[in-house]
């Protein structure tokens, strides 16, 4: 059974029916209790920076997100969730969980014919490997919709660049901790496949 997290920021929908599509049982709530005891977490979100931090914080999610983190349970943040999990954001220049030593910059491409938000679909850069990408051609392309990124501290935590006028990272991952940039539940069969291997997933990210 995948959790996923209802904190009001949403795209829940899109990832429920990429789930249902694969057969893989799912549960949207934003119950504390629930996310704690979850079995694997998806952690998804559009939006605001600053009020999906307030949200998480006042509903007491965050606390439950950061327990569940830390017992090892599989967990995979997706576009807003992905930024959510570093230190803080310049987007409402808010504190995030920290799961993640690292900021949220603006999106800014070296060439100014390039618009943001990034929208479309595009490759990857792989910097290491990943069991979460076992299976999936390395010339797949994902779908983005974003306008601020992640820059993590650690470089060794990132799995993946792409491209957008300049390099920003799309995939970052550490022990248990797995998220992207991208919307896999959008990005067709690359993106179930990557959605298929994190429900068998058992957070370990050196596995073969």
């Amino acid at each position: 059974m995948i959790t996923i997290v209802d904190y009001k920021a949403g795209n829940l929908t899109s990832v429920r029916r990429a789930l249902d599509r694969l057969e893989i049982p799912c549960l949207i709530t934003g119950d504390a209790d629930k996310i704690f005891q979850a079995e694997r977490i998806i952690f998804p979100g559009v939006g605001n920076a600053k009020s999906a931090a307030e949200q998480l914080s006042k509903s007491g999610i965050a606390e439950a997100l950061k327990a569940a983190a830390k017992k090892g349970t599989p967990f995979f943040g997706i576009c807003l969730g992905m930024q959510i999990m570093m230190t803080r954001s310049d987007e409402g220049d808010v504190d995030c969980l920290g799961f993640f030593e690292g900021g949220v910059k603006l999106l800014t491409p070296n060439d100014r014919r390039l618009k943001i938000p990034h929208m479309g679909w595009d490759s990857l850069k792989y910097t290491r490997k990943h069991p979460l990408f076992r299976g999936i051609d390395p010339s797949s392309e994902f779908y983005f919709v974003h306008s601020y990124y992640a820059d993590p501290t650690d470089k060794k935590n990132v799995i993946a660049l792409s491209d957008h006028g300049i390099d920003f990272c799309a995939v970052i991952g550490q022990k248990n901790l797995f998220a992207s940039q991208f919307h896999p539940e959008k990005s067709g069969q690359s993106g179930l496949n990557l959605l298929k291997n994190f429900a068998v997933w058992d957070g370990d990210e050196n596995a073969e």
